[in-house]
């Protein structure tokens, strides 16, 4: 068998192990608050700035609006944001945290530490996260 058709000498199959294994630690982290991870990351979206429309939501999370939709409408049945026609635009649909969801960033606020430590190993440290954020922002950039 030629080596690049091993398994062992795929990147995106590191990326793809490393993904699924990260997204697999904040599972009992984010569940106890009937959240999954996908909602989280809408959550630490809308906790930087609140009342977004779905489509600036869609592209910062770099989903199509007609994935991120569906997460936000069981995001509204749970209370946690409402979603109301645009003043201006009324194709438009603004998000925005009820209480609830406000309540839940002081409530989930050691969960980025405790993923952290996770996966902090010899070649992942607090001196090398700023790099390998490097290099993953430009493969993203170019995968773009």
């Amino acid at each position: 068998m030629k080596q690049q058709f091993r398994l062992e000498n795929q990147l995106c199959f590191r990326l793809y192990t490393a993904s699924r294994l990260l997204t697999q630690a904040y599972h009992p982290l984010l569940s106890k608050d009937g959240l999954t991870y996908p909602q989280y990351l809408v959550l630490l979206v809308l906790w930087e700035k609140d009342g977004q429309p779905v489509n600036d939501i869609a592209k910062q999370l770099m989903l199509e609006t007609n994935t991120v939709t569906p997460l936000l409408k069981r995001m509204e049945t749970g209370g946690i944001l409402t979603r109301t026609k645009g003043t201006s635009d009324a194709r438009q649909t603004i998000v925005k945290l009820t209480e609830k969801g406000e309540l839940l960033q002081k409530k989930l606020s050691d969960v980025p530490k405790t993923v952290g430590k996770a996966v902090m190993c010899d070649s992942i440290t607090q001196k090398t996260i700023p790099s390998l954020f490097k290099m993953l922002d430009d493969m993203i950039a170019k995968l773009k």
